[in-house]
């Protein structure tokens, strides 16, 4: 199959090209103007490229394809989409077609060769090889590489831009032309003249002359929230909208170009940093949130530094884009969570792959010290113990995938067994018909977290205090089925591997209510000026 990364490359590429050319910046630096929906008119525009282009390419061989009754699979090998490479077997997704699987994919590969729409080359050759795309390319590939905004004009980690490592992913910048005005910062002179730590207070109080900033903010003990985490802390998610063709419509697709952008992950409606009202309905929010809400101080000082595929072995690759100034900044809350990739992979044999207790040790150590060294005085680390994905199966497997809910031909089971073949699982030792190897995978996360409770238990730094919680998902799957949910409800229907976003808001409340109950210090004190921060500056500028 081609790769993911040249797939997002692309439609990256056909999504920034018309701001390349049409967009400039306007006199507050911030995105365009949107309709009522709250939907920008480029990402109109982006949407409605992207579409046309998709099927003026590759529409015509598609419907022709189907018209002759071929399924999925058969389209998927003969637009060269999937490949069987030599000594390997057939991956297929779908049952296979009553005549045999060679005379079936030759009449559909004679069928796209005889079309006149074949204008498009399907070798793997690197689009970004093109000289009027490889800037744009490698500036694409640098944000995602290093967990950075790409649009960052004073280069302080901080974006007025929402999607591409912005402000979707730690607080907006208040001015992107000063590299000393970003969230999180200890106020310059009580931001009289300026708003320097972007929490939306600053000036004078004209019946007194005491800056806003001091009077609501001095001693209420602001602090950040940061996740050092994998995509469940991202909140990867695929609509199931986006391949369900019994519930396409006009409106599917209107966030497609926002996912994108985003690799795919929804940071802004995560469990831990997300800003926006949740779309799920229940009446939990995320950490940042709630520590907002604690103290409007603390108004959009958050970071996301999650990435898919992350773990205690990558870590190090990215833990550089976190931003956190020693003498400046205010104290951080810092979540460490990788959740399952130390023991995960997609690889034939993924026991070898998996993290050892003793490599793992090493790995978290060496985060700490580093944590240590860019934390300010009186921040506080929580390390999150690992999932256990037995769950998947178990809940799972004999349920019909949304690609087979109509003709209901294809399970969970055929579905983690198509992309085992593929060797594209995110999980192949969970996502697994093996129940020795999906027991052996739950020993060796238990291991692991076991690993990290003894670390926060016998180690001590200058600049945080340490502390582990469990992933606690049977107790949240308990508490969904009291109100009357089903387990598998918690599962992102579409990979059918990743916690949904119901799943992240309980689990962010099961955390909020350890922490408040057993180290109410590392959230700091109510701010009892909430009320009068709230009428002077409303809501503070906003997200």
């Amino acid at each position: 199959m081609k790769s993911p990364w040249n797939i997002l490359l692309v439609t990256l590429l056909f999504l920034l090209l018309p701001l390349r050319t049409l967009a400039s910046p306007t006199s507050d630096d911030q995105p365009s103007i949107s309709d009522p929906n709250g939907q920008t008119c480029l990402e109109k525009l982006f949407l409605k490229t992207t579409c046309y282009l998709v099927i003026e390419v590759f529409g015509p061989d598609i419907i022709k394809l189907l018209s002759t009754d071929v399924n999925a699979d058969v389209v998927c090998h003969s637009l060269e989409f999937c490949k069987q490479d030599p000594g390997q077997p057939l991956c297929h997704l779908y049952p296979l077609p009553k005549e045999a699987w060679k005379r079936t994919l030759e009449k559909a590969t004679q069928i796209v060769r005889k079309s006149p729409t074949l204008k498009y080359s399907r070798s793997s050759s690197d689009v970004c090889s093109l000289p009027f795309l490889a800037k744009i390319c490698q500036r694409i590939k640098l944000a995602i590489k290093n967990s950075v905004p790409f649009k960052d004009v004073d280069s302080d980690k901080y974006s007025v831009f929402p999607t591409l490592r912005g402000y979707h992913w730690r607080g907006r910048d208040c001015n992107d032309s000063n590299k000393m005005a970003y969230p999180g910062r200890r106020p310059e002179n009580w931001d009289v003249h300026e708003d320097s730590n972007c929490n939306g207070i600053w000036g004078v109080d004209p019946k007194d002359g005491i800056p806003y900033e001091k009077k609501f903010c001095e001693g209420s003990q602001p602090r950040g929230i940061i996740l050092l985490g994998d995509s469940a802390g991202a909140h990867f998610h695929i609509s199931p909208e986006w391949i369900t063709a019994s519930q396409m419509s006009l409106k599917s697709f209107i966030n497609l170009p926002t996912a994108l952008t985003n690799e795919l992950n929804w940071p802004q409606i995560s469990g831990v940093t997300g800003f926006l009202d949740s779309t799920s309905g229940i009446k939990e929010s995320s950490l940042y949130l709630r520590l907002w809400k604690r103290n409007r101080c603390n108004h959009r000082d958050y970071q996301n530094i999650s990435r898919n595929g992350a773990s205690s072995k990558n870590l190090d690759k990215f833990i550089e884009s976190l931003s956190r100034n020693q003498l400046l900044d205010h104290p951080a809350i810092v979540l460490y969570a990788m959740i399952g990739n130390d023991v995960c992979s997609g690889k034939v044999d993924p026991v070898p792959e998996m993290t050892t207790p003793e490599k793992l040790y090493s790995n978290i150590m060496q985060t700490l010290k580093y944590l240590n060294s860019h934390l300010p005085n009186g921040s506080h680390v929580i390390l999150y113990g690992l999932a256990d994905g037995t769950f998947l199966w178990n809940h799972l497997h004999n349920r019909y995938y949304p690609l087979g809910q109509l003709n209901k031909d294809v399970t969970y089971a055929h579905f983690y067994s198509f992309l085992n073949c593929l060797q594209v699982s995110p999980c192949r030792s969970w996502m697994s018909s093996n129940k020795t190897l999906r027991t052996l995978t739950s020993e060796r996360a238990k291991q692991l977290s076991n690993t990290l409770k003894k670390i926060a238990n016998s180690q001590k730094f200058t600049n945080f205090d340490l502390f582990y919680a469990d992933f606690d998902f049977q107790e949240v799957t308990e508490e969904w089925q009291k109100r009357g949910g089903q387990p598998w409800q918690l599962i992102e229907p579409v990979d059918g591997f990743h916690p949904n976003e119901v799943a992240l808001l309980l689990l962010a409340d099961r955390l909020w209510k350890k922490v408040e109950l057993q180290w109410p210090h590392v959230l700091g004190k109510e701010n009892p000026f909430n009320p009068q921060i709230e009428q002077v500056f409303g809501d503070q500028g906003g997200h």
